[in-house]
């Protein structure tokens, strides 16, 4: 296996043209399913929800560059009042309440697993762990650090306290979906191999 590819470079066309038509294809439609899993949501005000493992998986998928452009792309897309948010919310004002620090939280956390695949640690299930962790503590520090700030500046306690309110509800659910990732990213991986697909594409 050759470091620096994800499973989206095997089949990445080699002429420039194409390669960016198919890299920009990718941003959008990551982003789309992004959009789609922020539907499946459980909690208030900031709600556990399907995004935080689809960024996971297509950070893992796409690569660093890719990913947080298509991170970009989906908070854009919310940004112009497209309903991609939890619960189908939009708007500016979402960056600004207590899930803002969350929603922006997603590009470090992009960055980090996108890196850490291209570096091949979502090929074993220890280092994809790794990975899917650090991804998340990424997020959570922006979005604890922002809940704290809103906290401050409202000058009112948040009930229970940040992390109670923002941490705890969601670590179980958090869990789910490292162990979900664990097993999905590593046996692609295996499934590609066994078939020789590395080879034909030219790893």
């Amino acid at each position: 296996m050759i470091a620096g590819l994800t499973i989206a470079d095997l089949v990445r066309p080699t002429e420039k043209r194409q390669a960016r038509i198919y890299d920009a294809a990718l941003v959008v439609g990551g982003s789309f399913v992004i959009a789609g899993s922020a539907q499946i949501a459980v909690g208030f005000p900031v709600p556990m929800t399907g995004q935080t493992f689809a960024v996971l998986m297509m950070a893992a998928l796409l690569g660093s560059r890719r990913g947080v452009l298509c991170v970009l792309a989906y908070l854009a897309e919310g940004l112009m009042g497209l309903p991609v948010f939890s619960q189908g919310r939009a708007g500016p004002a979402m960056f600004f309440g207590p899930t803002g620090g969350f929603l922006l939280g997603f590009l470090p956390m992009a960055y980090v697993v996108g890196s850490l695949a291209e570096r091949g640690w979502d090929r074993r299930a220890i280092p994809t762990m790794l990975a899917m962790v650090l991804g998340s503590v990424a997020m959570y520090a922006c979005g604890l650090t922002w809940l704290a700030c809103l906290n401050n500046l409202l000058g009112k306690p948040l009930g229970g306290g940040v992390l109670a309110l923002g941490l705890y509800p969601f670590l179980a659910g958090d869990v789910l979906k490292i162990i979900l990732a664990t097993f999905l990213l590593p046996s692609g991986w295996k499934l590609i191999q066994y078939f020789g697909f590395e080879n034909s594409a030219g790893m």
